[in-house]
């Protein structure tokens, strides 16, 4: 059985009432069992759990330290390519959008990796976009060739393939994929992903199975936060979380939930998350499962960030360029999104460290490949 199934049969405005009807009753029963359902994780996003934040804050902060330790986890996105087929709406990477495309090449992959080892990193996230023909398989294969000898983990976010593809990215040296439905509202996902590859939602939502059937290390899922009522979302990547560590239990899990951020095509968002709600989410998806990891990165400005370092976050991205080449040569016209905390990892560092927490500047071994 794969996780479409389990969801197609599901009403999306059934779902949202039923998180809209938890009472603090029912937030009060979640927050005292040890192991959680799906109808308590309903109750800790509802409205009712709002009364409730510090004691679940608290509730996070203590399993996260316990599970985790006082360590963070920094790490950095490598852009490899803006080329992109898709009609995403509300991304800066649109086929639609006039902007200039890169691709880089062997010499400018290997400036990108100089000036990040420089700033101290020893694991790396490649992204592309979504264009076979120009970035495809053998092309991040040759990407992750080039990184190989200098990071012990190498992570990716890059165009959903067949497991055959992602079997040959692990045995190159893939650590970790990170793949993000913007949507689970398969009704009015088609509205935010007209054209191209991206466009298929079944596809789209079985990328962590296929991953996951190739033998990667760990898998990060997310929904982007501002296209869709959010509490929903929410809930279905819990249910996304739970199903796939039920079924692949071998592999380790990240969750992340970005917030929109300005980018070219200017689209505005359809829902708003407050910082009081992103922390709301944060701490329900720690209460409800102790054992994942959840990453922030600089889409969140630097006042949440200080705030989260102890507070469930596990992983945070630092001196951050969502252009390609933008190590080496900032072109801010090829970007994906404009960031919204620019410290260089030396300042975040020193931030997480005087909050008493250790920075760690990789999550996997080289030996262990």
């Amino acid at each position: 059985m794969e996780f479409y199934d389990t969801i197609k049969d599901l009403v999306w405005e059934d779902m949202t009432k039923s998180i809209y009807s938890k009472t603090k009753n029912d937030v009060e029963r979640a927050l005292s069992k040890e192991f959680l359902n799906m109808e308590d994780f309903k109750a800790l996003i509802s409205p009712a759990a709002e009364n409730y934040l510090e004691t679940m804050a608290q509730m996070s902060r203590n399993i996260t330290q316990k599970r985790f330790g006082k360590v963070m986890l920094l790490y950095i996105p490598m852009y490899l390519s803006n080329a992109c087929s898709n009609h995403c709406i509300y991304c800066g990477f649109n086929h639609n959008n006039p902007m200039a495309r890169k691709t880089l090449n062997d010499d400018e992959i290997m400036k990108e990796i100089q000036v990040i080892k420089s700033m101290g990193y020893d694991n790396v996230l490649l992204l592309t976009g979504e264009f076979p023909k120009v970035a495809g398989v053998d092309y991040i294969k040759h990407a992750i060739d080039l990184c190989r000898p200098h990071f012990s983990a190498i992570n990716l976010e890059v165009f959903p393939m067949k497991t055959s593809d992602y079997e040959k990215l692990v045995k190159a040296g893939a650590n970790t994929l990170y793949v993000y439905q913007e949507t689970f509202n398969e009704s009015r996902y088609k509205i935010y992903h007209p054209k191209g590859m991206k466009s298929n939602y079944k596809w789209r939502l079985g990328t962590p199975e296929r991953v996951a059937q190739a033998g990667i290390h760990k898998i990060g899922m997310g929904a982007l936060i501002g296209l869709e009522e959010w509490r929903t979302e929410m809930l279905y990547l819990a249910m996304h979380l739970r199903f796939m560590e039920k079924h692949y239990w071998k592999q380790k899990y990240c969750v992340s939930f970005p917030r929109m951020r300005p980018a070219a095509g200017g689209f505005k968002p359809n829902f708003l998350m407050s910082e009081k709600q992103f922390a709301q989410t944060l701490w329900a998806f720690r209460i409800f499962d102790n054992d994942v990891e959840i990453a922030m990165s600089t889409r969140e400005t630097r006042n949440m960030r200080d705030h989260f370092v102890t507070l469930g976050v596990t992983s945070i991205s630092a001196g951050s360029k969502t252009e390609p080449g933008g190590y080496a040569n900032p072109n801010e016209d090829l970007e994906q999104f404009h960031i919204n905390d620019d410290r260089s990892p030396k300042e975040m560092e020193a931030m997480i460290r005087k909050q008493g927490y250790d920075v760690i500047y990789k999550d996997w071994d080289r030996s262990l490949n």
